[in-house]
This record gives C-alpha cells, structure tokens and sequence, in this order.
C-alpha cells in the first residue's frame, strides 16, 4: 500500500530532510530545532504554524511508516529525530534533494527545482533535474506526478504522491464541444515534450559518461 502523508507530516519530512543536506552540522534536529525548521518563513509554502505537539504527533506517524523517528545519540541528553528515506527508498542525493523541495513547496517546474534544490545537492544542468524527475515518476507505486500544464504557462509541473494523487482543477471551457479535444492534445504535447527532454538527459548523462572512460586512457 503507497504512503498517504498529511500535510504537517509532509512538512516534518521535508524539513528533516533539507536541514540533513543544508546544515549536517546541526542534524539530526531536536525538537524544537524541528519546529523551528518546519515553520520558517523562506523556502516554504504554504507557511505553517506548528506548535510541539503537532511535530511529535507527525513524528510518531512517521515513524510507523518507516520515514522519520528518533535518532541513536549518545552524546546529547537531548532527544534529537532523523529521517529514514533511504532506508525506507534508496534514493539518489538528486532524488532526495528534488524529493525534499516537492514536500517543502508543492508542484513545481523543472526549472523551479533546480535553483531550489541546488542549494541541497548540485545540479549541474536542466538534464539531470529531467532525468531524476523520470526515475521518481518510474518508481514502484510512484512518488511523483507530472501535472497538465495550467493555461498561459509554459512549463508543466510536479509533484510528489507521498500525499496521495494530486488533483488538478478542471477548467470550463466556453466551447464545451472543442474543450475535450484541446486538453487531450495538449496532454499529449506536453508527454511528448517531457519525453524528448527525458531522453536529450540520457543522452547527457551517456556523453559524461564516455568522456570520463576517455579520461582513464589520456
């Protein structure tokens, strides 16, 4: 059965995770680092006010699904909590960066994710935000989603399914007859262009690839 999160859970997760690539310094959080993180102002939305036991009622959830509980510390008398993704997903540091920056602002654009989550993990080019975003779609259920491109925007969006699906308003349309066929095409464009962006990654990654196997023999 896929993981349905709510939304404090959501941010609990994110917030976790972000500070672990941001800040390792100071991870794994205590509680009230934790809340603190969860109810910042910048790199959020929508802004949250989480008191103490909000965040420990998340926890506990989390902890039940394999995501998030307390940490081993043998130091601080604190009591201090981690996440588990990559106990719970294997995940890539690209996975989890674009993972984390979907759980901390919602859908987004692959442009949008790349300066975002650059700050977590490098993102040397649009390629590679392109080809972690097929691998998450790819995944067993899957844990993200790309979404119909909303009218006047260029860019589709996604999103992560860790909440469930995600739904997207259906705009009316004044010519009832011709809408069907206009959204479906548009669907379609944008799966095609998604594709040809999937694959002009692949292509990337293969020409990184064959030019450090030409490093070996220089």
């Amino acid at each position: 059965m896929a993981t349905v999160l709510t939304a404090f859970e959501t941010r609990v997760l994110g917030s976790l995770v972000e500070k672990e690539l941001t800040t390792p310094e100071y991870y794994p959080l205590s509680l009230n680092a934790l809340v603190n993180a969860c109810n910042q102002k910048s790199n959020r939305d929508p802004a949250m006010s989480l008191d103490e036991d909000a965040v420990r009622d998340a926890l506990r959830s989390l902890e039940k699904h394999g995501l998030a509980g307390p940490a081993d510390n043998m130091v601080s008398r604190v009591s201090k909590y981690e996440h588990r993704l990559q106990e719970a997903y294997n995940f890539t540091r690209h996975e989890t960066a674009i993972l984390a920056e979907l759980l901390l602002r919602g859908p987004q654009t692959p442009g949008e994710l790349r300066s975002r989550a650059d700050r977590m993990h490098k993102f040397d080019d649009l390629g590679i935000v392109q080809s972690t975003l097929q691998r998450l779609m790819k995944r067993e259920p899957p844990l993200v989603k790309l979404l119909p491109r909303q009218p006047g925007t260029k860019e589709a969006r996604y999103a992560h399914l860790l909440s469930g699906d995600v739904e997207v308003p259906q705009h009316e349309s004044s010519t009832s007859v011709a809408a069907p066929n206009s959204t479906s095409g548009g669907d379609r464009i944008t799966r095609l262009e998604d594709r040809v962006a999937s694959l002009q990654s692949e292509i990337e990654d293969l020409k990184q690839q064959l030019a450090s196997f030409r490093k070996q023999f220089d």
